[in-house]
């Protein structure tokens, strides 16, 4: 049974996809296959990075018709008719479109070496470059694993980069001796603020060296390394940038990886990046979630615009691993990733053949997606059939009772518990 009535509960959706050349390729694709389903339109032989669901402009969903199966008008117009489905807090402190923006990535070579701005810097760069920097709000972000998943995060420790100067000359070539000699120099109980200005500059030396010399850098590195593992073995970090060279040849993004940490996060494992935090990912299939926002600041391993002085200038320079989210047990067969940022959290949900599980009502919006199985999920008497590929808006307090036919794979996206407190 469906509900015909405009206030109702549960919204299937029809999804955006995003074709950016790091994409996996048609159906070694999880973002084409789950795009393919969702929209009803076959795989192409073309990359699939992102499906988006959300309410940002730049790939938005819209509203299944009950009776056609055809897309009936913006979830983020029928949003504003029907503001009640988002809650009165959540109106009161984001307005009427979701504050999140929920993703599934597929990524076959390696992002830009990038980082969000914080909400006063997106200001000011919405202002001063609109063309580039197109909202204004930040983009606090969580990558929870579907894969293997591989990724640069944050800079290693002080200890580190020293013996990274040590065993890299090609990084002496970019920087200048002084520039080393100085960070050699430093300890960790120097203060916060003579590390940080230490490591900015010589990491600002590395990120603005001229083309030529990173090209003759990355060359000789190459060249130094595909020789020395005929008589040692390399090391990871070393393996990486080999790889990274390949997709990105002559890229000072390829250098400066060596400055920060290489992750591979495993299945149901998260990480979650503030703003003004450097990262990278690079291989593998991910759920992402993030505040509504699209602002990037890159400066490697990208053919897009870099933009490193601003860069380079609003990075926090923290060391040492980042968190990883293991995720909090909330019945049986229901995980919750909680990162400390009020916009959003995510529900992994795996449900064996069989079996059936609540999921308690948010105080806010939420979406739900399934990756894979069959099942149904039940509100307010209304039953709709889940298969992989569905995506679902549920409006605010909205408990939900999934039933699996096949084990059943699904996640949901809603604003963080936390902000109700």
């Amino acid at each position: 049974m469906k509900s015909s009535s405009p206030k109702r509960k549960l919204l299937r959706l029809r999804c955006s996809v995003q074709s950016y050349d790091w994409g996996k390729v048609g159906e070694d694709s999880e973002v084409g296959k789950l795009f393919c389903l969702n929209s009803k339109i076959p795989t192409e032989n073309k990359p699939y990075a992102e499906l988006w669901m959300g309410t940002h402009g730049s790939g938005p969903s819209f509203i299944v018709d009950d009776d056609s199966g055809s897309e009936a008008l913006l979830l983020k117009d029928w949003l504003w008719e029907n503001p009640e489905a988002i809650g009165e807090r959540v109106l009161q402190r984001w307005g009427k479109e979701l504050p999140f923006l929920f993703k599934v990535l597929s990524i076959a070579k390696a992002l830009s070496i990038q980082a969000h701005p914080d909400k006063e810097l997106a200001q000011a760069l919405h202002n001063s470059r609109p063309d580039m920097y197109k909202d204004s709000n930040h983009k606090p972000e969580m990558a929870l694993a579907l894969t293997e998943f591989e990724a640069l995060c944050g800079f290693i420790s002080v200890e580190e980069l020293k013996g990274v100067l040590s065993s890299v000359p090609e990084i002496l070539d970019l920087v200048g001796d002084e520039a080393a000699l100085q960070l050699l120099n430093i300890e960790e109980g120097d203060g916060e603020e003579t590390v940080k200005a230490t490591l900015q500059s010589i990491f600002t030396k590395l990120m603005s060296a001229d083309n030529v010399v990173v090209s003759e850098a990355v060359s000789k590195m190459k060249s130094r390394l595909e020789m020395e593992v005929k008589e040692r073995k390399l090391t990871t970090k070393e393996h990486l940038v080999l790889r990274l060279e390949k997709q990105y040849p002559v890229d000072v993004g390829v250098i400066s990886a060596f400055f920060l940490n290489y992750l591979k996060l495993q299945p149901g494992e998260a990480l979650y990046l503030d703003a003004n935090e450097p990262h990278a990912y690079i291989h593998g299939e991910c759920i992402e979630c993030m505040a509504t926002s699209d602002n990037v600041v890159r400066a490697g391993l990208t053919p897009k615009y870099r933009d490193v002085q601003t860069l380079c200038s609003m990075l926090t320079y923290k060391r040492g691993l980042p968190e990883i989210l293991s995720g909090i047990p909330l019945d049986p067969y229901t995980m919750r990733y909680s990162p400390p940022f009020d916009e959003f959290e995510v529900d992994r949900c795996i449900i064996p053949l069989g079996a059936q599980v609540v999921l308690p009502a948010s105080l806010g919006p939420a979406i739900l997606i399934v990756l894979s199985g069959k099942g149904l999920v039940e509100l307010d008497a209304v039953t709709e059939d889940l298969v992989k590929g569905d995506v679902f808006f549920v409006s605010c307090e909205s408990e939900l009772r999934l039933t699996a036919h096949d084990e059943l794979h699904m996640y949901r996206a809603e604003v963080n518990h936390r902000f109700f407190k």
